[in-house]
This record gives structure tokens, sequence and C-alpha cells, in this order.
């Protein structure tokens, strides 16, 4: 009776070994979901403020279309900060949501492992119970066959005394009885034997049955988690495909719509060189006042122009990691003193924080009150006018 034992307490060790491993398995693909949704902070360091501003000069507007484009900048700048409140927002919850999934995940996977350890628990307690019994059968069935031989031979010691007088027939009968009851005792003991044997093989076949059924889950989940695996790889490949290829359009179209800025933008700057020249002329054809006036205009603009490039790039915060190749060029309107009306973006870098900073450059460095020392003639043509904002060095 000795063996059953052992084998159950190898099975309860086999089933301790499984239930571990696979409780810190869970626990820690957890963990690794837990770690790629948090989102740690960093810390990088300032770009330091080399800045570039060039200035270019465009036609000029009304002052009601510049009050109207200095308001729709600042419900454009509200709606900004409001799809940024709500995008913010958006993550909040969804980093929520996927605390919670891992969570329902971890206890969902720690119930199971706790049910089927419970009926392996149960498995082993039923085997233990046969095995008992079997045992209390044959030790009852030895003291039977004990009980029953010890009062055959109290009956045949009270009957040697009878027999003396028909010894041979009393040896012959006995001899017989004998021949019967060993026939008997071979008989009980094969039946025994028997009966240990087919439940040695009822208790194999039941314990193979088990190791099959085990193995049968151990590959069914096993399969489980190779065709999960092979799911998220095929989604995260499509994922990277269908982000490529959104880039690549949109780096085309980005490429498209700045050739096309490029050529109205040398097409704008070839007409105001034929314009100027022209006006050049005119003034050349003109007397010698004309001459000067128009030189001390030039002159006063020019150094207004550098002188709102220089406030400019004293107000500009670079954000960091910008490449020294980023470029963006934003449209000023100005008032009769020098106010900002609008600042707006006319060329976008691509860059959204590098697009603002150039917007909040200029609203810092605002009023331009130099405005109001230039030539009466001259002021209305400089009220509007382009810079591009480039990092690098300054030239």
């Amino acid at each position: 009776m000795a063996k059953p034992q052992r084998r159950t307490t190898s099975k309860r060790a086999g089933s301790v070994g499984y239930g571990l491993p696979t409780v810190l398995a869970v626990a820690l693909h957890l963990g690794l979901l837990i770690l790629s949704v948090i989102k740690w902070p960093t810390s990088e360091p300032e770009t330091p403020n080399n800045a570039i501003v060039q200035a270019t000069l465009i036609s000029t507007e009304t002052r009601t279309d510049q009050a109207q484009q200095a308001a729709e900048a600042r419900t454009r700048a509200a709606e900004r900060q409001a799809e940024e409140e709500a995008k913010r927002d958006a993550e909040r919850q969804a980093e929520q949501e996927a605390e919670r999934k891992a969570q329902e995940e971890a206890e969902r996977a720690a119930q199971q492992e706790a049910e089927r350890q419970a009926q392996e628990e149960a498995e082993r307690q039923a085997q233990a119970e046969a095995a008992e019994q079997a045992r209390a059968e044959a030790e009852r069935r030895a003291a039977e066959a004990e009980a029953a031989e010890q009062q055959r031979a109290q009956q045949e010691a009270e009957r040697e005394a009878a027999r003396e007088q028909a010894e041979q027939e009393r040896q012959a009968e006995a001899e017989r009885r004998r021949q019967e009851e060993a026939a008997r005792q071979q008989e009980a003991e094969r039946q025994a034997r028997e009966e240990a044997e087919q439940k040695a093989r009822e208790e194999a076949e039941q314990k193979a049955r088990e190791e099959a059924e085990r193995q049968a889950r151990e590959e069914a989940e096993r399969q489980a988690r190779e065709e999960a695996e092979q799911k998220a790889r095929e989604e995260a490949e499509r994922q990277a495909r269908e982000e490529a290829e959104r880039k690549a359009r949109e780096e085309a179209e980005q490429r498209a719509k700045e050739e096309a800025e490029r050529k109205a933008r040398e097409e704008a700057e070839r007409q105001a060189r034929e314009e100027a020249e022209r006006q050049l002329q005119r003034i050349i054809e003109g007397d010698s006042d004309a001459v000067s006036n128009a030189e001390q205009g030039a002159e006063a603009a020019n150094g207004f122009i550098q002188l709102v490039r220089r406030a400019v790039e004293q107000a500009w915060v670079i954000p960091p990691n910008v490449g020294n190749g980023t470029t963006a060029e934003v449209e000023v309107r100005l008032g009769p003193s020098g106010e900002v009306f609008a600042v707006s973006i006319r060329r976008s870098s691509g860059d959204a924080a590098f697009d603002n900073s150039a917007i909040q450059a200029v609203e810092s460095a605002a009023p331009f009150s130099e405005l109001r020392d230039l030539p009466s003639g001259v002021q209305r043509d400089y009220r509007q006018f382009n810079l591009r904002f480039r990092p690098g060095d300054i030239r």
C-alpha cells in the first residue's frame, strides 16, 4: 500500500511545479503591459536660442480686415487650446482603461489557476480514499481467513480425540479436506492477485488519461498563445505599413505644397523686384528731391525691419530637439502705432511646437512703435510683412 501513497505525493509535487510558473508568467506579462502603457516623464536640455529671422514685404490691407483677422487669430488660438485639452483628457482615459483591463486580466488568471489547483486536489483526495478502501478490504479478508483457519484448527483438535478408532479414515478425510482448503486458499490468493492487478491497471490507465488531458490542455494553451502572438505581429506590421504609407503621402503633399509656395514666393519676389525697378526708374526720372526722399524712406524702412528682426530674435524661445533645417514663415499685420493686429503661419514647418514658438516670439516682441518714426508715405507699406524663422548661427 506504500506505492499508491508515493504516486499521490509525486503528482501533488508536479501540480505545484506547473502552477507556480504559470502565476509568475501571468504576473510578468501584466507588468510588461503596465510599463508599455505608462509614459515616463523625460527631461531634455533646452536648445540654445540661435535664430535667424528674415523679413520680406508683402501687400497691405485695410484696418477692418486687420481687426477681423486679429479676432480670427484669437478664436483659432482658443480652439487650439481646447483641442489640446481634449487630447490630454483622451490620453488619460486611455491609460486608465489599459490599467483596468490589465488588473482584470490578472484577477481572471489567478482565479483560473486557483480553480485548477482545487480540482487537482479533489482528484488526489479521491484516489487516496480509493486506495485506503482497497487496503482496508484486503486486511479484512486476511483477518477473516485467519479466523477461519483458527476455527478449523480448533475443530480439528476436537475431532482428533474422537478419531482414534478410524485413524486411516480420518487421516484420508483430513487429507482430502486439506487439499480442498489448499485449493480454496490458492483460489482466494489468485483472485486477490487478479483484483490487485486489475486495480493497478485501472490506476495506471487513470493516471495516463490525466496526463494526456494535462498535455492536451498545455498544447491548446501553447497554440492559443502562438496564435495570439502571430496576430499581434501581423497587426503591428499592418499598422507600421499604414503609418509608413501615411507619412509618405504627407511628405509628398508637404513637398508639393512647399514647391507651390516656393514658386508663388518667387513670382511675388519677381513682381516686387519689377515694381521696385519701375519705382526706382520713376524716382530717377523725377527731380533730385524726390530721389533724396526715397533714399531716406528706404533707409528708415530698412532700419525698422532690422529693429523688428532683433526684437523677435530676443523674444524667441526655440523648442528642444529642433533640426537646423526646420523653417517656418509667419505673416505679421500691424496697426498704425505698431501694435500687432494678427500673426499667422504662412508656411508651416511641420512641427506645431516650432510654429507656435514663432507666433509667441512676435507677440512677445510687440508692439513695434518705431513704425511711427517712418515717413508717412512708407508707414502703410510696412504694416504687413513676413518673418522667416530658422534655427542656426546668426549671420
